[in-house]
């Protein structure tokens, strides 16, 4: 037999009711509301029960003495413990999901077949994409801030159906309210409703200054709505006259956010607005882009020169071995160069390279070398005689 709640029982429900955090989904055709057990004993021991007064000891001094209260207020029937059951996804598709999964295999053998025949193309591309790569999760890392918003994670749905085993866990099961007090707040606001109407209905009995007050009052607000009314007309007449004489060039609104879903005081903020859609600003529009084109082909240019440079260091330690190994050859070379220029410094010296000579004064040139080189035989061989 199952008693009725205690002031202490309704006091502790009500306080987890309001501030142990819950969630809201459908069950069996109504909207409920669901917390999770352990987020439940840790309101509860961070309540003011968990705190020993003079003479008294606490309520709550233990996760298991949470447990067993939360216990008394199940049976009492505060909240009652449900099932999650997840939501099957239905055979159409499950059969769309499997035709996918089909249809990406076949693209990605035919990928790979056109992989093997254009390797070396690719291997080129792959250099370029890592490096521009590089820079993008440079500019990706200076863009990251805490309040850029991120990928939604999806979550598989899921419904509550009771659960046969009516006892309370501490861990993550789920426990729907039964127990739905009406809060100070909303009581206090039907309060105030309820006064208000009749306060309404009562206009005739009350004193004639405070009648001509909101008579006054109603006149102004009605004057106010009515003026922003016509600021809003105003403005839009203001802006295509603007707009007619300009022939669409300047772009003038008086007032930008006045119907914009903003706050009172933000919707009279800025005073004005004016852009200008002229050729120069096609213009300019065309400068930046033609700007960023050129930076983007300086650094590819700048890659391909680099990529230049690392392959003629290469084919310099090749020249430098190769060089090493053929140091005898060239010094024959230079050798047989240096007699080379010997002689055409002599021939150019005496001006007879371009000459054509017979055989008769070929002969008569080597008699006359014969000639004198007996006389320097002699004129050596006399001098030494006379030393003797």
């Amino acid at each position: 037999e199952v008693g009725e709640p205690f002031k202490e029982e309704k006091a502790v429900a009500k306080y987890l009711r309001f501030n142990c955090p819950t969630k809201s989904t459908n069950m069996m055709g109504h909207r409920v509301d669901y917390f999770i057990a352990s987020k439940a004993v840790d309101c509860l021991l961070d309540s003011k029960w968990a705190k020993a007064k003079k003479g008294e000891e606490a309520l709550f001094t233990t996760r298991e003495s949470v447990v067993d209260y939360c216990n008394r207020l199940l049976k009492k029937q505060f909240f009652h413990r449900a099932l999650k059951v997840m939501k099957m996804k239905p055979d159409k598709d499950t059969k769309k999901e499997k035709e996918k999964v089909k249809a990406e295999s076949g693209k990605e053998e035919e990928k790979k077949s056109k992989k093997e025949s254009g390797k070396d193309e690719k291997t080129k591309k792959e250099k370029e994409k890592e490096k521009k790569k590089d820079g993008e999760k440079e500019e990706g890392k200076k863009d990251e801030t805490p309040g850029t918003p991120k990928k939604k994670e999806t979550k598989r749905k899921f419904k509550l159906e009771p659960h046969e085993d009516q006892v309370f866990l501490d861990g993550n099961e789920v426990y729907v309210w039964i127990y739905d007090p009406v809060h100070f707040k909303t009581f206090a606001m039907g309060l105030v409703l309820v006064i208000a109407v009749i306060a309404a209905t009562l206009f005739p009995l009350w004193p004639a200054e405070m009648r001509v007050g909101v008579y006054y009052l109603s006149v102004g607000a009605g004057c106010f709505v009515a003026s922003i009314l016509l600021l809003a007309v105003a403005r839009c007449i203001l802006f295509l006259i603007i707009w007619l004489i300009t022939g669409g060039r300047h772009h003038f609104w008086f007032l930008p956010n006045l119907t914009a879903d903003v706050g009172f005081i933000d919707s009279f903020r800025p005073l004005y607005t004016h852009e200008y859609k002229g050729p120069k600003a096609d213009s300019k529009k065309e400068e930046k882009s033609e700007s960023k084109k050129q930076q983007k082909y300086d650094s590819e240019e700048k890659s391909d020169s680099e990529k230049k440079e690392e392959e003629d260091g290469k084919t310099e330690g090749t020249r430098h071995s190769g060089t090493e190994g053929s140091g005898g050859e060239r010094h024959s070379d230079t050798d047989s160069d240096r007699r080379e220029d010997d002689r055409s410094q002599h021939s150019s010296g005496n001006g007879n390279d371009f000459e054509m000579i017979t055989k008769e004064e070929l002969e008569q040139q080597t008699d006359e070398g014969d000639c004198e080189e007996e006389e320097e035989e002699d004129t050596e061989s006399r001098p030494s005689h006379g030393k003797s």
